[in-house]
């Protein structure tokens, strides 16, 4: 197959073009969107001196709370320890007697009212350690907020039933990037 007519001459003429508009060596001519930028300007509302904590990181909740759960077990138990190795050192007795004795110590300290046995935390739903659901989880129109059971598959946006459903299919492409962006979701619209 040949190239349309007048291809060559149309190529040939705009690379003098690009030759006849390029600018020489060494002067540079900032585009419009380089003179109007601001990242060049100083921003007197921060520090110059900061210095931001390499070393530190943050940390979630869900960590800080299991340090510190992580923390009072050891000290309870490194507490247990020295308290089970000074009454070692008292005597030796029998495995009989020392079950014995710590059957009724437990008794004890449960019928004292000013000693609190601290349990091990069992994770419940209102907990944080809480295992995710294992129930589906439920959808909700972008819309209304009613609970949706349907998905337009041109959008992604979730509807309650066919009058919103209709809404939907007037919608711009930006107003349901919008309303993607307000339930979390990367706005992709096909």
């Amino acid at each position: 197959m040949w190239p349309p007519k007048g291809a060559a001459k149309k190529k040939a003429a705009a690379a003098q073009e690009a030759v006849a508009t390029a600018t020489p060596p060494g002067e540079y001519e900032p585009t419009l969107s380089e003179q109007l930028s601001y990242l060049q300007y100083a921003r007197p509302f921060k520090n110059p001196n900061y210095t931001k904590g390499v070393g530190r990181r943050t940390k979630i909740l869900k960590t800080v709370l299991g340090q510190e759960r992580e923390r009072e077990r050891q000290e309870r138990e490194r507490k247990r320890l020295e308290r089970e190795e000074k009454e070692a050192g008292e005597g030796e007795a029998m495995d009989v007697d020392v079950k014995r004795e710590e059957g009724e110590k437990a008794k004890a300290k449960a019928a004292t009212p000013g000693v609190v046995v601290v349990e091990e935390e069992v994770p419940t739903y209102l907990s944080i350690e809480a295992p995710p659901s294992l129930l589906p989880q439920r959808h909700y129109c972008d819309i209304t907020g009613l609970e949706a059971p349907y998905t337009d598959p041109r959008t992604n946006l979730r509807y309650h039933d066919k009058s919103v459903y209709e809404l939907i299919k007037n919608l711009s492409p930006s107003a349901a990037k919008d309303y993607l962006a307000a339930r979390g979701v990367n706005p992709i619209v096909k």
